[in-house]
């Protein structure tokens, strides 16, 4: 009868063989279907252990040198509690900022969390190599902006946020909390940002209608298309249904709903605010973001801002005058000014326009009847700057607007039509709808059509009609003139 043995005692079969028959370990090993070295194994630990030696044992390492120390994996547990939000990279970076030396790698950090159960195993999600990224190559060159809402009141209600988002530093610009997201409201938080932090070179917005008439009922421009156009902005617009081209807010949307609004009930619309504002003020000048390479926001977004202005809500900036050393450039056809050889970019739609050069420390700012355009790290060498600014009118900056320069002697007076336009020189210039049939003064100023009541400027476009027909529309002050019948 055949009896099945158990794998101990095929092992002391085994063993016995060896010990007590003189049977070679090789011919053993053939005979068990082992290697040579499992049976030395097997009568290693029975010399030491007898046969409790011959029982499966654990393949765990008694210890791991390498593994975590107990204080940092306390450390990473109690960062994660703190922030919910932050991943193994923002907790690795974290750690090197408080001095832990080495810092553990994100992988170990990963475990870390999924041990103590602080985050979710799900299968991985495509590849970031799968995607394509771009960003714009300085700030204040666009802006990203969108509603969100979320912001829950102890009343049942809930407030919007007018959000918005610079393309190349990630800085927020806009955290307006409104009762409704309507036109209104939404071109509030743009004039406001604008005031805070200077006027964009372009705006990138979904197709929603308080960004366009796009899809609208109507055909005319809505007034945030009105805004962007008055202050020289060109308003781009996704494709429908395309998120992932305002990826850059929306991940942001994603970030402030995690880190502020999960979990929050506000008393009402200034409550919200308040809270809102300390949140995005850490957001931009303390939480490292990755996409940055853990710089902060801030850190890029300053070159472009003014260091003198102040943030008012309600009025204009302070009055305020600097002695920065200053010059004034004529904006060439691609945008450019040239400065102490160095060419630096103000705005295609500034072409043939002046603007201010301010040049403070190390930063090169640029500016258009008082309002800032840009800003630029400086690239030209300190020696040439002096024999610069001497090429230029050097006198106090006065940071509001400036007032209008007096016309020169070519002026002429039109009347607005019912569109809002007047026709100077066989080309048609805005004015606006609130002018309609009024008597207004057209000026050619520089290389600017100037158009006012009195003295107060109304507006100012580049020259766009020919230069050739200028004489003669100037040599008609009065308009077209009237149609007489031959004799």
């Amino acid at each position: 009868m055949l009896v099945e043995l158990g794998v101990v005692e095929q092992r002391l079969s085994a063993v016995l063989e060896v010990l007590n028959d003189g049977v070679s370990v090789t011919e053993v090993a053939d005979r068990f279907g082992v290697t040579r070295q499992t049976v030395h194994r097997w009568l290693t630990r029975y010399a030491a252990d007898g046969l409790g030696g011959l029982v499966d044992q654990s393949s765990v390492p008694g210890s791991c040198p390498h593994q975590m120390v107990a204080a940092i994996e306390a450390r990473i547990v109690e960062l994660r509690v703190e922030h919910p939000g932050w991943g193994p990279r923002t907790l690795g970076h974290q750690l090197g900022r408080e001095g832990v030396d080495p810092v553990p790698g994100r992988s170990s950090i990963y475990r870390c969390l999924v041990r103590h159960r602080l985050i979710t195993v799900e299968a991985r999600k495509r590849k970031k190599s799968d995607y394509k990224r771009w960003e714009r190559s300085r700030a204040m060159e666009l802006w990203q902006m969108d509603i969100v809402g979320g912001v829950r009141l102890v009343d049942g209600t809930e407030a919007k946020i007018v959000s918005g988002v610079d393309d190349h530093s990630r800085f927020c610009i806009s955290a307006l909390v409104v009762p409704r997201a309507t036109a209104r409201p939404t071109c509030e938080a743009l004039a406001l940002a604008m005031r805070r932090h200077g006027v964009p070179e372009q705006i990138l917005t979904d197709n929603g209608k308080v960004f366009t008439g796009r899809f609208g009922p109507g055909t005319g421009e809505v007034l945030f298309d009105r805004i962007c156009r008055e202050n020289g902005i060109k308003h781009l617009l996704t494709a429908p249904r395309s998120p992932t081209t305002t990826g850059k807010i929306e991940r942001w949307h994603r970030t402030l709903r995690q880190e502020f609004l999960t979990g929050k009930v506000f008393v009402d619309v200034a409550d919200a605010q308040a809270q809102l504002d300390a949140w995005v003020h850490v957001y931009n000048h303390d939480r490292p973001h990755q996409s940055l390479g853990m710089a902060v926001p801030w850190d890029r977004f300053r070159l472009a801002v003014a260091p003198s202005s102040t943030v008012e809500l309600e009025g204009a900036a302070a009055d305020t005058t600097t002695e920065a050393p200053t010059a004034t450039r004529r904006v060439g056809a691609k945008g450019e000014i040239s400065f102490a050889a160095v060419r630096y970019k103000a705005g295609v739609w500034l072409a043939g326009q002046n603007v201010e050069v301010i040049c403070d420390g190390g930063v090169l700012h640029l500016h258009h009847r008082g309002v800032l355009v840009a800003s630029h790290a400086r690239r030209h060498k300190v020696a040439d700057q002096a024999k610069a600014i001497a090429r230029g009118q050097q006198r106090p900056v006065r940071r509001t607007p400036t007032p209008r320069p007096s016309a020169s002697s070519a002026s002429v007076t039109r009347k607005v039509d019912s569109g809002g336009n007047v026709s100077f020189a066989g080309t048609s210039y805005r004015v606006g709808n609130k002018f309609r049939r009024r008597q207004v003064q057209v000026a050619i100023v520089g290389g600017t059509v100037e158009i006012s009541i009195g003295e107060e400027l109304i507006r100012a476009h580049p020259i766009r009609h020919d230069r050739t027909r200028e004489h003669g529309a100037l040599a008609n002050p009065g308009g077209r003139p009237r149609r007489t019948n031959a004799a």
